[in-house]
């Protein structure tokens, strides 16, 4: 009998435990389970672990003018440990199951143009991106962003999160093989074209291929964690192509036709040590000093302006895509969300791993059922034991995760439906923000694009009174956004 009771008394813990979980982070009122947003959470990662690759490949390998070198070791330790610890805050805080990771767009900004343009060293870039995080952090506060959001008009907030869809989608049609740049410097040829030489002509692209159709059964089908089963299958399949073909990395003798990132074979070893000497190793005001005060606040103007729009965007979309946004197309809980997402940037400076931003990738780990932010706590926590050991994500191909960024894409196109497309002052705006963000890779140039047309838009239609102030001033900023270069020259 006590034995009974002894094990009925365990039992009730655990429920009393997993009740707790289920309050503090909302899973049965948004329709969720703790098994699906700990499913959802895994496919999340995977979706986002490439940047553990991606980022030293951008940050680590280049000098600065003094001829320090962050080092790739470095840069996937830190960006692994950054990524780890704001995703868990986010979900914690925040309570939505967005990751948050190095923004791609953002680290290339700060290796080619702060570091390589500009000439600053690593340490006071990264500090620059820490101004920057402190800056979006306490517009957050302020709710200056929460106010941002809540003037723009509900066909501008369905645009942006098709075009986020459309930029999803073109990440995973690149990331995949099957779209790929055509380098031409005469510019006598379409700047994209399909795989190599127009044929599906690698094995790693006919993995994507295959795990495309494999995703596509599992959505069609509704089958549960059909998503992350497709992921694991696509791996599988590729270990045992690359297994017959020895394709090899497009790094190495493949060239193009090998796998993008990671090559899918078991590791020779599992576990490692993470060097994290670059993480503290900023300069907070060296760059006003090395290029003055002027070029430094107009750089940090730039971070601004591109870290402050991704990430509403991103967010929006993500929001939309998890059916979470009010009738109004806003998320709830905003203030919290934006200001977790500017600590993300100054973390990011001080572990000299870049901006670190809501992930529009999570939107895999969304299409699989995650609802809440104890998704974001098994991603970020898999985040973090990939800095001790050689984890799945160096097992899993770019090729197996790139399928679900494609479907999500296609996913995300429902929102098309709610813009007016007859009333020709709402299509075009909504048009140029669709278009722009998957064509030049930023989700900030499309809102900024989209925003300048809708302004103009108004104008034309003589209803430029009905423009909220904050839109006109969004607007004017990103001319200045757009125009930077030729005042950068102006200036020096």
């Amino acid at each position: 009998m006590s034995h009974i009771g002894s094990t009925s008394n365990a039992s009730g813990r655990q429920d009393s435990q997993l009740s707790a979980v289920d309050k503090f982070f909302h899973i049965t009122q948004r329709g969720s389970t703790v098994g699906t947003e700990i499913r959802a959470g895994v496919v999340t990662f995977f979706a986002m672990a490439y940047i553990i690759l991606l980022n030293p490949l951008i940050l680590g390998t280049s000098a600065d003018h003094e001829g320090t070198v962050l080092g790739i070791p470095q840069v996937a330790a830190a960006t692994a440990l950054v990524a780890g610890v704001m995703t868990i805050l986010f979900g914690v805080i925040a309570k939505y199951p967005f990751g948050i990771a190095a923004g791609l767009g953002l680290n290339t900004l700060v290796a080619v143009t702060l570091v390589g343009g500009e000439g600053l060293t690593w340490a006071q870039a990264m500090g620059l991106v820490v101004i920057d995080g402190m800056i979006i952090v306490l517009l957050g506060i302020s709710g200056f962003r929460e106010a941002v959001f809540m003037a723009i008009p509900q066909s501008m907030k369905a645009a942006m999160a098709v075009g986020i869809g459309m930029f999803i989608a073109m990440i995973g049609l690149v990331n995949g093989g099957l779209v790929t740049r055509l380098p031409d410097a005469a510019n006598t040829t379409v700047p994209v074209g399909l795989g190599i030489d127009g044929s599906i002509a690698s094995w790693p692209t006919l993995t994507f291929v295959i795990g495309l159709i494999i995703c596509a059964f599992m959505v069609i089908r509704n089958v549960p964690g059909g998503l992350f089963l497709a992921i694991v299958i696509t791996t599988v399949i590729a270990m045992i192509i690359e297994a017959i073909t020895g394709t090899g990395s497009s790094a190495g003798d493949a060239g193009p036709a090998g796998w993008g990132l990671a090559v899918p074979t078991l590791p020779d070893s599992f576990g490692s040590i993470p060097d994290l000497s670059i993480v503290g190793n900023v300069d907070i005001f060296g760059a006003f000093t090395q290029v003055g005060v002027l070029t430094a606040t107009l750089l940090v103007f730039t971070l601004v302006l591109a870290n402050f729009f991704d990430a509403m965007g991103t967010m929006n979309g993500l929001g939309a895509q998890a059916q979470l946004n009010d009738e109004n197309g806003n998320l709830p809980n905003l203030r919290s969300a934006l200001v977790v997402e500017g600590l993300g940037a100054v973390a990011g400076g001080l572990g000299s791993s870049s901006s670190a931003t809501v992930y529009a990738d999570s939107s895999a780990g969304i299409a699989d059922g995650a609802r809440t932010g104890l998704a974001n706590v098994v991603t970020g926590i898999l985040f973090l034991l990939a800095m001790f050991l050689t984890p799945l994500y160096e097992i899993v191909p770019i090729e197996a995760a790139a399928p679900v960024l494609v479907v999500v894409g296609a996913m995300m196109m429902a929102q098309v439906t709610t813009i007016d497309w007859s009333k020709f002052s709402i299509a075009m705006p909504a048009f140029l923000t669709i278009a722009v963000m998957p064509f030049t890779y930023s989700i900030a140039n499309g809102i900024g694009v989209g925003f300048i047309m809708f302004t103009l838009s108004a104008v034309f239609a003589g209803k430029a009174k009905q423009v909220h102030w904050i839109m006109w001033l969004i607007s004017a900023l990103f001319v200045i956004y757009f125009g930077m270069d030729p005042i950068m020259s102006a200036l020096s």
